[in-house]
């Protein structure tokens, strides 16, 4: 059995990322490996985290698409709603009284995350970075963190029957237009992860924790429901004539058959993880432990990656074409070595520190001191 994390305490921003904010609810029954984190969100983060790590590294000499392609950044936007909800209460949304302060904590982690996405995007790294999107979209959330579960779902379907008619989905920025309005195509319509595509996809996970992840009735309808879309949307892909759901196509297809899928996911590793599955649950979260450790660590393993993946560029770049490379990028040899390598930093970390170095940052920088 691995030994017990460090827990992190209220204000944190632990395993958050790009979903950034503790995985604790506020019940004391909650299905954890370490009193105060829900392991089965940090099993799905660190599988969002490798699937887009293979996205990146795998070569695609026919522009073949994989399996993780898109989905597991889908799913890395559903869990960053999901740690939205738990840091504001989750199944029992902070009190009127100290929601301004939750609410200033996301605004500074926004900001923080923001900043690092957009430090990121400055290197060559051959990877589209999601940090300075979701922080965006960790802004636009704010107003509506503690609307009731009905109106979250009316507005993300608004958003998803919105989005097609200004033609928002992954297509060229028009680099000649003015500064307000290259921010607004570049982030809302036509980036890599156009907000008004993403936005329905954080709101499900707001919506899911609401919901109460410990709670049996709850992962039992994420299995049902995200199936239920998961089928719909590649279903009517695969069925009817010019219906699309490629990776990153924005179609409605894609949002319903991924964002489906995610949920599915989610609600999977809970019911697998919890800890009435008893003997099945014990051997599940032991066996996903260091899985876990990545994803409760996601901000500084996701950064680390594309730092690499920056080196790498650099090396490839810079070497003489007539020396074969050590290690192609993208390629296999890769891969392997940053999965290893994250899953042994990331376990080692825990054990001994706990909360992740960057997410140390995160806590500090968005904690409000207390008043006398």
């Amino acid at each position: 059995m691995p030994p017990p994390a460090t827990p992190p305490d209220p204000g944190s921003g632990a395993g958050a990322t790009p979903a950034l904010g503790p995985t604790s609810a506020p019940a004391p029954s909650t299905q954890t490996d370490s009193r105060a984190r829900i392991v089965g969100v940090d099993v799905a983060r660190g599988l969002a985290i490798f699937g887009m790590l293979v996205a990146h590294a795998i070569p695609r000499p026919n522009d073949t698409e994989l399996l993780v392609d898109g989905r597991s950044s889908i799913l890395f936007a559903t869990l960053a709603g999901v740690s939205l909800g738990l840091m504001t209460g989750a199944a029992r949304p902070t009190g009127r009284g100290i929601r301004s302060d939750r609410i200033v904590s996301v605004v500074l982690r926004a900001i923080f995350i923001f900043l690092i996405g957009i430090v990121l995007s400055s290197f060559d790294s051959d990877v589209a970075v999601i940090l300075d999107y979701y922080g965006i979209m960790f802004l636009l959330l704010t107003p509506v963190l503690f609307f009731p579960r009905w109106a979250l779902a009316a507005l993300g379907v608004g958003l998803i029957a919105l989005a097609p008619i200004l033609g928002a989905g992954q297509g060229d920025v028009n680099t000649s237009r003015d500064t307000v309005a290259y921010f607004v195509d570049y982030y809302f319509l036509n980036g890599y992860y156009p907000i008004l595509i993403w936005l329905p996809f954080l709101l499900a996970g707001l919506i899911a924790a609401r919901s109460g992840l410990t709670r049996p009735r709850t992962r039992a309808l994420m299995i049902g429901v995200g199936a239920f879309f998961a089928l719909a949307g590649y279903g009517a892909a695969a069925v009817l004539p010019g219906i699309s759901a490629e990776a990153h196509s924005g179609s409605t297809a894609e949002v319903l058959g991924s964002g489906g899928l995610a949920i599915a996911i989610i609600g999977a590793l809970l019911w697998l993880t919890a800890p009435e599955r008893a003997s099945l649950g014990r051997a599940a979260r032991g066996a996903l432990w260091p899985i876990a450790a990545a994803g409760s660590m996601a901000l500084t393993v996701y950064t680390l990656q594309i730092v690499a993946l920056i080196g790498f560029v650099a090396v490839r770049e810079g070497n003489d074409p007539s020396v074969p490379a050590i290690v192609d990028y993208p390629g296999v040899p890769l891969l392997v070595g940053m999965v290893l390598a994250s899953l042994l930093f990331a376990s080692l970390w825990r054990v001994f520190f706990g909360k992740g170095p960057l997410e140390r940052m995160l806590a500090a920088a968005t904690r409000r001191p207390r008043t006398p």
